[in-house]
C-alpha cells in the first residue's frame, strides 16, 4: 500500500514537472496540437515554453494602442515629423533600386512602401524589444479578447521558425508579436514575405531588399491598383451623413450617393469605382475625406483610418522632399 501510495506520488509529481509553465493556461493543450497536427516534439516545446516570461506591459499596452486612444490631430504629430520625413528620403537614396523594382512588379509607390516602414519601424531604427515568444505566448493565453487570434499568430511562429531554420527564442518584435522592417505578423510573414533579392532567403529582419518586396507584395495583394489616387478632402452641404461613415473605410458608395447626401466629390477624380467616406478628428472639429481601394489596402496592414492616413500623408511628405533634394 505504501509503495502504491509513493507511486502515485511520483506520478503526480512527474505530471507537474511537465506542465509547460502554469502562468499560461491552456498551453499544454496547445502544445499537443503542435505535436499531433504539425509534428513538433512535446518535449521539445514544453522546454521552451517553461521559459517564456508573461509580460504585463503586454496586457497593458494592447488595451490602450494609439489608433484607440487619442485623437487624429495627435495621432499625426507622431509620425508627420522631419525625423521621419528625412529618414525616408535617406532610405530612398540608399535604396532606390530596390524601391523601383517594387514599384515596376506590384505597381506600388517608393513612397508608400516607405512611408510604411517609417511608421511601423521608423526605417529599421525600431524592430521592438519583446521576445516574439514571449508576446505571442502572452496574448494567446493571457488575453482572452484576442486569445483565439493570437494562439494562431503563435502557431504560424512556430512553423515559421522551422521552415525559415530559425530560432524560436532569440527573435524580438513589438509587444504584439509583429517582426522585422515591416513589422509582419507570424501569418503574414508565411503568406507574403518574399525574397525579393534572390539570395534563397526571405529576410524581413536585416534584409532592406526583402523587407520593401514584401511590403509591395502584401498591398498588392490585398487589392491596390497601380496609378491610382488614395484619399480626397470633402466638405458637407448639410448635417453629418452618419449612415455612410458607419459603413467604414471599405468603398462601397457611388458618386450619386455621395451628392445626394451632399457630400462634395469635386476633389475626387472622375470613374465609376465605389468610395469610403471617413471622418479624422481635429482640434476643433471633424476633416473629411474620401477615401478609395488603395487606402483600404492600406488599411489592411493596420485596421485604422488613422494609421492609413498617416502612410498616406508621410508618403505624400517623404516624395515632395525626396524631388526637392534632387532638384538641388
Amino acid at each position: 500500500m505504501n509503495t502504491l501510495r509513493i507511486m502515485t506520488v511520483l506520478l503526480l509529481l512527474a505530471s507537474w514537472q511537465l506542465q509547460a509553465n502554469p502562468e499560461l493556461p491552456e498551453l499544454d493543450s496547445f502544445i499537443a496540437e503542435m505535436e499531433t497536427k504539425h509534428g513538433f516534439d512535446a518535449e521539445q516545446l514544453t522546454t521552451l515554453f517553461a521559459d517564456v516570461k508573461v509580460k504585463k506591459s503586454i496586457i497593458k499596452a494592447i488595451s490602450r494602442p494609439a489608433e484607440k486612444s487619442i485623437p487624429w490631430h495627435k495621432y499625426r504629430k507622431i509620425f508627420m515629423t522631419k525625423k521621419h520625413i528625412n529618414g525616408g528620403v535617406d532610405y530612398w537614396q540608399q535604396h532606390a533600386d530596390a524601391l523601383a523594382k517594387a514599384e515596376k512588379e506590384y505597381g506600388v509607390p517608393a513612397e508608400i512602401i516607405l512611408a510604411i516602414l517609417g511608421v511601423e519601424t521608423r526605417y529599421g531604427g525600431n524592430v521592438g524589444g519583446y521576445r516574439v515568444v514571449d508576446a505571442l505566448s502572452t496574448l494567446a493565453f493571457r488575453y482572452p479578447p484576442r486569445s483565439p487570434f493570437f494562439r494562431s499568430e503563435l502557431k504560424h511562429f512556430l512553423l515559421l521558425t522551422r521552415e525559415e531554420n530559425m530560432s524560436i527564442s532569440d527573435p524580438v518584435g513589438s509587444y504584439a508579436g509583429a517582426m522585422g522592417l515591416g513589422q509582419f505578423m507570424p501569418s503574414s510573414y508565411r503568406e507574403y514575405a518574399i525574397d525579393f533579392d534572390g539570395d534563397g532567403k526571405r529576410d524581413i529582419w536585416t534584409n532592406p531588399t526583402d523587407a520593401i518586396g514584401s511590403i509591395a507584395n502584401y498591398l498588392k495583394r490585398h487589392g491596390w491598383l497601380a496609378g491610382e489616387s488614395i484619399a480626397h478632402r470633402t466638405r458637407l452641404a448639410g448635417s453629418e451623413p452618419m449612415a455612410m461613415l458607419k459603413k467604414g473605410y471599405k468603398p462601397s458608395l457611388t458618386r450619386d450617393e455621395l451628392r445626394v447626401e451632399g457630400v462634395s466629390i469635386a476633389e475626387l477624380p472622375s470613374g465609376d469605382d465605389v468610395i469610403a467616406l471617413i471622418s479624422l478628428t481635429q482640434k476643433h472639429g471633424e476633416d473629411y475625406w474620401l477615401v478609395r481601394q488603395n487606402f483600404y489596402s492600406i488599411t489592411r496592414y493596420n485596421h485604422s483610418r488613422m494609421y492609413a492616413m498617416a502612410v498616406t500623408q508621410l508618403a505624400e511628405a517623404i516624395r515632395q522632399k525626396y524631388e526637392q533634394t534632387n532638384e538641388q
